[in-house]
């Protein structure tokens, strides 16, 4: 279970503060896989971030229940001059796991042969998204935040992932960001949406989606056309 109380969350920008969360209030239950939804830029990835307690909210409190893994995605943090090798065991070390057995199965997983040894920075973001991924499901978390590190890789590395994914759900739950409704579909049972600092809660997903679709289609009516009010375009 993950509450947010009054939880504010804004960044400085060039064009001023971008408020994420402006004193949101809401519950992400227990048993349920939630997808979360939103646009380019409202804040998808910051909540995964508060979430795990990687970022802390500026006003506010976030209360959990239960061990939550770090977002599994792009954005993860590992260290970019030490190896993928290094990472992990510092990640075992962390989470109080078995070195080894950690090692083992990332490095088995994550097929990055010579590269496992080679430091994360090299990585291409596939190669980086196909670390944190083995890292996460390496460790038995209750609850896992993964942020679009599914659709990665061909179909045989994703087929894999789905199955080794589809395993821990069945004790686990989830927290997904994705762009792809098909793969909201596919994981989760309940869906929120994200925009104007605030968070929407659907208790199935369909609605969630058309929810979404709708404000995409507000935002596209909102924008300008290609001619200026005196019917002049390009100026």
């Amino acid at each position: 279970m993950i509450r947010f109380e009054r939880v504010r969350k804004a960044y400085r920008t060039q064009e001023g503060y971008k408020k994420v969360l402006d004193g949101a209030s809401f519950e992400l239950p227990s048993g349920r896989n939630v997808g979360i939804l939103g646009r380019n830029g409202s804040g998808k990835s910051t909540l995964t971030r508060l979430i795990s307690g990687a970022e802390m909210p500026d006003e506010g409190r976030i209360i959990r229940k239960g061990l939550i893994s770090f977002p599994i995605g792009f954005s993860m943090g590992f260290t970019p001059f030490l190896s993928g090798r290094d990472n992990v065991v510092i990640l075992s070390r962390f989470y109080h796991e078995d070195a080894k057995s950690m090692l083992d199965f990332v490095r088995d997983f994550a097929e990055l042969g010579e590269y496992f040894d080679m430091p994360v920075g090299t990585y291409s973001s596939g190669m980086r998204a196909r670390l944190t991924f083995a890292a996460g499901i390496a460790i038995d978390f209750d609850t896992y935040l993964v942020d679009e590190v599914l659709e990665v890789g061909d179909r045989r590395f994703r087929e894999k992932c789905a199955r080794a994914f589809a395993a821990r759900l069945q004790r686990s739950n989830l927290y997904m960001v994705s762009h792809n409704p098909a793969t909201i579909r596919r994981y989760c049972d309940m869906a929120a949406v994200m925009s104007d600092g605030g968070i929407t809660i659907f208790q199935d997903v369909e609605s969630a989606i058309q929810f979404q679709a709708s404000l995409d289609d507000t935002m596209l009516a909102q924008k300008p056309s290609a001619a200026d009010d005196d019917g002049f375009a390009g100026e």
